[in-house]
């Protein structure tokens, strides 16, 4: 009897692997999707998708392993936009160079915080970039823009502030990113998709470095998660240029299902 009962908890264990394995890749061609199609979204679900979904126990392990699969995920899709023209590069490493140093400091911050009050502050930016999302206005913007002695303060301090953000929360952060390179430099709003993912991927390297350092990631997760990432993020990219001008209502959907996601976060949180 006591073989059998090995075996039926080897079993039982390999599926749970499985089902994590399978949940992991599907919550990544959600994430890498979004990430190619906005330059965001993806990146500030995956935490609450690596929680309540996989079942990851640790909301700093999430955190840490998101931020890997985050970074990867916005490396491949920048390399679509980047053959496609669209990265205002002096901009978007400007902001990036700025940023990193706030996300080293917002990732050390975010590691001392207790993990269920960090997810319920989580849940509480998610319903702040939710708004953001529907308030934003297309606006004047400069097709042209560059890089000047007029747009650098902003850049620099709109820059370190979204770092700060994405370290202490774990996100590429490309929903903050997105409206305040535009709000810096005034470049239309595809320029800004895809000059964020130089941050989104800057940001996601130094905070899942300091996690990684600290042993808060799961490597294998952070695997399975990427390679649906990269498929997601392909279809994402192939249909940001095509609907470039209907954002508006894609902000309208993304942002009602940030705020839902927020919502079960602070019951869940609250409730633990």
């Amino acid at each position: 009897m006591e073989p059998r009962h090995l075996f039926s908890a080897g079993v039982l264990t390999t599926m749970i692997s499985l089902l994590q394995g399978v949940l992991g890749t599907a919550s990544g061609v959600a994430v890498g999707f979004s990430l190619g199609l906005v330059g965001g979204g993806g990146s500030i679900l995956a935490v609450p998708l690596m929680v309540y979904l996989v079942g990851i126990d640790s909301p700093h392990v999430a955190i840490g392993t998101s931020a890997v699969a985050v970074a990867a995920n916005a490396g491949v899709n920048l390399m679509g936009h980047s053959r496609a023209g669209t990265v205002k590069w002096p901009c978007a490493l400007t902001f990036s160079a700025s940023g990193v140093a706030g996300a080293f400091a917002g990732a050390a911050l975010g590691k001392m915080l207790d993990g269920q009050r960090l997810l319920a502050l989580f849940a509480l930016l998610m319903l702040v970039v939710a708004a953001l999302m529907l308030k934003q206005r297309s606006g004047e913007v400069q097709p042209g823009v560059r890089l000047n002695r007029d747009n650098l303060p902003a850049l620099l301090a709109l820059g370190l502030a979204t770092g700060v953000l994405s370290g202490f929360f774990g996100i590429g952060g490309g929903f903050l990113i997105v409206p305040a390179l535009m709000l810096a430099t005034g470049m239309p709003i595809l320029n800004a998709v895809s000059s964020s993912l130089v941050a989104v991927t800057a940001f996601g390297l130094s905070t899942s470095a300091s996690y990684a350092f600290s042993g808060l990631v799961d490597w294998a997760l952070a695997g399975v998660f990427i390679a649906g990432g990269v498929f997601g993020g392909i279809l994402g990219a192939r249909l940001a240029k095509s609907l470039a001008n209907r954002r508006g209502a894609l902000n309208v959907v993304l942002a009602s299902i940030i705020s839902a996601v927020a919502i079960y976060v602070l019951i869940r949180a609250s409730a633990a």
